[in-house]
């Protein structure tokens, strides 16, 4: 069996996806938000809510991860349009990488701006507990170092230029908003910040994993995000992404600890409404933010 050929899921299937939405959704939407492994109360937030089953949108993929409930949700957020994920797609899943990403590119072509990703992750950083959030402020890409990469194949001009800058691919001024928002509601003893590493999964990492992932520099390890980040940044749009550290990744062959998929669903409904609070507050003072950006620069 060959893999799918990268070119179904090109400019004109995402443009036609994204045609379709934007003539049955309420709004046209600038700010798009993946919600990751128990994460999908996000959703909850928007107002004049219209929901899609992924099954009823014309080529759009199938989630099939428990915590993941496979509905697009669009709707408002103190009157910014915004569409919202209920569950991703995961290499492990057995989807080309070009379909896991396909939802972005929909993302862009239906006017979005702005993403905002959320996942489950592991903590491989020694100081960060379970419960922690961790803004991203970088990435390894682990599947990337084997080839592959959501851009591989032939590149589209009209969604970006062959050879994507990834130095600046987590929004500082977005990073530091969010710290400001966290400050404020007094979030600060749990919010850290810290680089994401992605494998393929779905196995979790081995011991020795952990210890080589955690030398290489990732504070925190899971099996998303990184794609969605490649092709956003491809596609223009700005990126915000954070990780709910779920479970401490086990180091120790003396542990009798063990990574399983209920433990990060629970640590997630724990900390979902800080999560939507700090989400939906940094949503409401993206425009207010980059006001003042030029504000100062014209000074």
């Amino acid at each position: 069996m060959f893999p799918e050929a990268p070119c179904k899921y090109g400019y004109e299937e995402c443009k036609a996806t994204a045609d379709w939405l934007l003539d049955h959704a309420p709004v046209r939407p600038l700010v798009g938000i993946v919600c990751g492994s128990g994460l999908g109360g996000l959703a909850e937030m928007l107002k004049d809510q219209k929901v899609f089953s992924y099954s009823d949108i014309p080529d759009f993929p199938q989630s099939t991860v428990h915590g993941h409930a496979g509905r697009l949700v669009f709707g408002t957020l103190k009157g910014k349009p915004c569409v919202c994920m209920q569950g991703r797609f995961h290499l492990y899943e057995g989807y080309p990488v070009q379909k896991i990403t396909m939802p972005i590119r929909i993302f862009k072509l239906m006017g979005v701006e702005t993403v905002i990703l959320t996942n489950a992750a592991g903590g491989l950083n020694q100081d960060y507990k379970v419960g922690d959030v961790m803004i991203i402020k970088d990435h390894i890409n682990m599947p990337g170092f084997a080839g592959s990469n959501p851009l591989c194949g032939p590149n589209d001009e009209r969604f970006g230029t062959r050879f994507p800058c990834m130095s600046d691919a987590y929004d500082r001024k977005l990073r530091q908003l969010a710290s400001e928002v966290g400050a404020e509601l007094g979030y600060s003893n749990f919010l850290k910040e810290g680089v994401y590493c992605v494998l393929g999964g779905p196995s979790f990492e081995t011991i020795a994993e952990c210890r080589m992932l955690n030398r290489l520099g990732a504070d925190a390890v899971g099996m998303s995000t990184v794609h969605e980040v490649i092709v956003a940044r491809h596609c223009g749009m700005r990126v915000f992404a954070l990780s709910l550290i779920s479970n401490q990744a086990v180091m120790d062959y003396d542990s009798q600890e063990k990574a399983n998929h209920e433990e990060v669903l629970q640590t997630g409904e724990q900390r979902s409404q800080q999560l939507v609070k700090l989400v939906s507050t940094i949503v409401t003072r993206i425009d207010q933010h980059k006001r003042e950006e030029c504000t100062r620069s014209d000074h």
